[in-house]
């Protein structure tokens, strides 16, 4: 019962008019003030208003008897959800038009600082179930075990979307590649390993906002922005990732490892990929404040 009164807190009644309707509903009968009061937990004094106030929204009626007792019984609770789906929706339209009317040009665009795992993926929730036309998506598999089934729907709603996925998939989702192809030479002759310590983790939607982040050594950062530079560079990042997957797809991955292992400069952006990790893991310490973002009180 706690749970179902909380979801209905959510969606705009007040707790004591959550409980008194979820009592109506539970009770299968017509009751009094007296017993909704009894049975939910409702105060006396303010059960007659509460049921008022259900009234008034039409998730109860009113039963008047020839003693002028007033009973009440609740609006069936699929009836209660369709209304409530219907207003949220026109709600949602009629803000779609009035919000963005009353906006003002941002004077800066600010880097807002995501100080932890669950903050970090949250906010990568937001843009992914927030994108209408593209998505751009670079993640390895604890975070796409996660992000999935908001990436599905975002499929399914017709948005464009490109995903570099490091490793094997459990099931495509858009346009997938799988980032197969290691970029290194041979450990012992300066290479880098394989499978890094560190996770990227980047979210365009739009090419309107991004989110940068990263995992390394039990800390995780990350920074959301809707600054154009950062968002088309965070585009491009993913996008010519993918462009080097297909390239190695197409050539050969026996022979993209010889171009990498023979070609000196190649070499040289492998050797100091450590430091990738040591930058993320530094950034996870408290702390830590990325250049551009909100110091902690201006964070809202």
């Amino acid at each position: 019962m706690r749970d179902v009164v909380e979801q209905l807190q959510r969606l705009g009644m007040s707790g004591y008019e959550a409980k008194a309707y979820v009592t109506l509903v539970g009770a299968g009968q017509p009751l009094n003030g007296y017993e909704v009061a009894k049975r939910s937990g409702v105060p006396r004094s303010t059960v007659y208003e509460t049921l008022g106030k259900l009234v008034a929204k039409g998730a109860a009626y009113e039963l008047r008897g020839s003693d002028d007792a007033t009973d009440y019984l609740p609006l069936p609770p699929r009836s209660l959800l369709e209304r409530m789906r219907r207003e949220f929706d026109d709600s949602i339209e009629s803000l779609e038009v009035a919000l963005p009317a009353i906006v003002a040009p941002p004077k800066a665009y600010l880097i807002h600082n995501l100080k932890d795992a669950g903050t970090l993926l949250d906010r990568a929730e937001d843009v992914v179930a927030g994108a209408r036309g593209d998505l751009f998506v670079s993640i390895w598999p604890e975070e796409m075990r996660l992000l999935s089934p908001l990436i599905k729907r975002a499929v399914e709603r017709g948005v464009d979307t490109s995903v570099m996925h490091f490793g094997t998939a459990r099931e495509p989702v858009g346009h997938l590649y799988e980032h197969r192809f290691p970029c290194a030479v041979p450990e012992g002759e300066g290479g880098a390993k394989e499978s890094p310590d560190h996770r990227l983790l980047v979210v365009t939607g739009d090419r309107r906002e991004a989110l940068v982040g990263g995992f390394a050594g039990g800390t995780a950062w990350g920074v959301y922005t809707e600054d154009p530079a950062v968002v088309a560079m965070a585009v491009e990042y993913v996008r010519q990732d993918i462009a080097l997957q297909i390239v190695a797809d197409r050539v050969g991955h026996e022979a993209m490892r010889e171009i990498w292992a023979a070609d000196t400069e190649l070499r040289r952006f492998l050797t100091d990929r450590d430091r990738s990790a040591a930058l993320l893991r530094a950034a996870g310490a408290p702390g830590h404040r990325p250049y551009g973002s909100p110091a902690p009180h201006d964070h809202a």
